[in-house]
């Protein structure tokens, strides 16, 4: 089993697995799921942009079959998650912080995985936009609700602005660990004040 090696790509990882198993268990339990089910829930959530991602680059196999590491963090965080959601006094806060948390790191590690295959800034951005919401996307799909992706929520667009704004930040030779930081302190930001603002995309019907 290989070990995480922490450095700071590795540390953005493991926070996005948490985040999104957190947002996957507690998804799941306002479902009133099985154990088994919360756990399934929790781990298509936490790896399902990684999967997407690494197949549409053909990094095969695909990042969590390389380490057993990440699906025991999923299944321990899934546990917790059951044993301590009593305590938590709102299960919608809760689930909308790790939801953000998770989209703001894995859009990181989704850009890194683009610029490491030499992908041009546009895929790039594309990328870690697909990393940072297909997780959501299978949960949502898997516990039969709209996506936030498809609704009127700022969701993909937090993704596609926090990319940009690390590409910029790289482009001006800013310290790469306050670059990501940044990145995902945008992402999240914009996640948080546009729920609660009530920002929408205009439509266009």
């Amino acid at each position: 089993m290989a070990p995480f090696d922490f450095s700071v790509g590795e540390i953005i990882t493991i926070c996005g697995t948490f985040s999104f198993a957190v947002s996957g268990a507690f998804a799941a339990m306002q479902k009133r799921l099985d154990a088994f089910g919360v756990l399934i829930i929790a781990f298509a959530t936490s790896v399902g942009g990684g999967t997407l991602r690494d197949i549409l680059i053909g990094d095969m196999p695909v990042f969590w079959l390389k380490s057993a590491n990440y699906s025991l963090l999923i299944l321990l965080t899934g546990i917790l998650s059951m044993l301590f959601w009593k305590r938590i006094k709102t299960l919608k806060i809760t689930l909308f912080l790790f939801d953000s948390l998770g989209l703001g790191f894995f859009t990181v590690v989704g850009l890194q995985k683009g610029l490491a295959f030499d992908l041009s800034p546009g895929i790039c951005v594309a990328l870690g936009t697909v990393t940072g919401c297909f997780g959501g996307i299978t949960r949502d799909i898997l516990l039969n609700n709209i996506p936030l992706i498809f609704r009127k929520e700022i969701y993909a667009t937090a993704c596609i602005v926090g990319g940009i704004v690390y590409l910029l930040l790289r482009y001006f030779s800013v310290e790469e660990a306050l670059v990501k930081i940044i990145a995902v302190s945008v992402i999240v930001l914009i996640r948080i004040l546009a729920v609660r603002f009530n920002l929408t995309l205009p439509r266009i019907y």
